[in-house]
This record gives structure tokens, sequence and C-alpha cells, in this order.
């Protein structure tokens, strides 16, 4: 019997790979055969801390700074060929600092501008493959998210990329489509996980009474990149437990 979720000889590029849900992403993808590549912000890999949910065994690695489109475009290919491409990157400004132009501007380039650069760049080897991208966005792009707004306002933007690429490619081949996550334990949330009232008060939320974990949103991004999802186009699926009901 075929196994849908088998990658061998695929290639996989997730940026933002290094740490937390990208990590996570990238080890599904190359426990199920696929080789892969990983863009981080770090020098080197061994600058990564594996207590920030930092695993690069087995992954290549390039550091790129997705927050600058000329290191994008400078940036090596990491295969000759691409199958996958998962746009895991983000960055997030606490203590209100995305009111402010700086932070805005810091938030934007990364979650939102990054994605459009990055896609345009593997575009012709996707289209060779018949590949797929897969953009991880968040629930904040279905709501509002207090105190972040360049953050709300770039996964708002990742979910409507995604639904404008997905009809724009899909004619050519390419499937494009996405993972909401909610509430996942990440570096990037333990302003929440390490804050007991505040983590007590998130679960609660939660119909499931669970954070997400990066292994949860790793089996969304191999079914949306599998034959499973063969018919899927444009569709951002919501992976948080029920936080948002």
């Amino acid at each position: 019997m075929m196994d849908d979720t088998d990658f061998t000889g695929q290639h996989v590029l997730v940026v933002g790979g290094s740490s937390g849900i990208g990590n996570g992403i990238a080890h599904a993808f190359r426990q199920r055969g696929a080789a892969v590549h990983v863009w981080g912000t770090r020098a080197d890999p061994a600058d990564y801390d594996p207590a920030d949910g930092s695993d690069l065994t087995g992954l290549g690695y390039s550091c790129v700074d997705v927050g600058d489109p000329d290191a994008i475009a400078a940036a090596p290919l990491p295969f000759p060929c691409l199958d996958v491409l998962v746009l895991s990157q983000g960055t997030v400004v606490y203590k209100r600092g995305e009111f402010e132009r700086d932070g805005w501007n810091k938030v934007i380039a990364v979650n939102l501008d990054s994605l459009m650069h990055c896609a345009a760049k593997f575009k012709p080897q996707l289209l060779e493959a018949q590949g797929s991208v897969i953009v991880v966005s968040s629930v904040s792009g279905f709501k509002a998210n207090v105190g972040n707004p360049a953050y709300a306002a770039s996964k708002a933007g990742a979910i409507s990329l995604t639904k404008t690429l997905g009809q724009a490619w899909g004619p050519e081949g390419i499937r494009v489509n996405g993972l909401a996550p909610g509430l996942v334990d990440t570096k990037l949330t333990k302003v929440t996980t390490q804050n007991p009232e505040r983590l007590a008060g998130s679960i609660a939320r939660i119909p499931q009474r669970r954070l997400g974990t990066p292994a949860d949103m790793a089996g969304a991004a191999v079914f949306l990149a599998s034959p499973l999802a063969a018919y899927v186009t444009g569709h951002t699926l919501v992976v948080d437990g029920g936080l948002i009901l």
C-alpha cells in the first residue's frame, strides 16, 4: 500500500526552521524521507540552544536574514530542485513596541514582506517540481491581538497572501496553502508560557485544555504538502485546539 506521507527523494526548505514550529515541521519531513534544509538567523548552527526547541540534527542550514530582501535574493539555492517550501519565519515585539515605527517595520518585514520575497525566489524551482508552498500564519490573523498590531496585521496579511498566491499559481501547478497555529509552546510565546497565571488563563480558553506542540503543527504541514491534500488550494488550516471557537 502506498504511503501518501512518504517524502523520500523530495527536497524541502523550511524558512524559520531553526527552532520552534518550523523546526518541528523540518524534522517531520526529514523523518518521512525528505532531504531538508532550513534557514535561520544565527551565523552557525552551534549557536542554537536545544532548550529553545532547536535541533538541527540531519538538517542542512543557512544563515539568512529574511527581514532584508537583498539577503533573500543573494542566498544560495539549497537544492538543485525544490518540492516543498515552508515559510515559518516570524518575529514579535512586546511591550507595545509594535506601535512604534521601528517595531512595526521589523515585524512586517519578517512576517509578511519576506513571505512574498521567498515565494517569488523559489517559484521557478517549485514550478519545475509542481510543488507546494505552506505559509505558517497564526490565529492572530483572524482576530485582534492585544498590544501587537503588527503581528496581528502581518498574520492577517499572510492568510490573504495564501489565498491570492493559491489562486495565481494554482493554474501553473503549484499548490499554496497555510496553517494557523494557536498557542504553541515556543520561545516566541514564553511571555505567556512562563507566566503561570497567564498560562492557566490561556489554557482555560482552549477546548482541548492544552498548549499546541510543534509536532501538532508538523502533522498539518505534512498533510498539506502530501497527495492527501491534492485538491486543497489557497486554504489556511486552523490548528489551535479550538482556541478561536
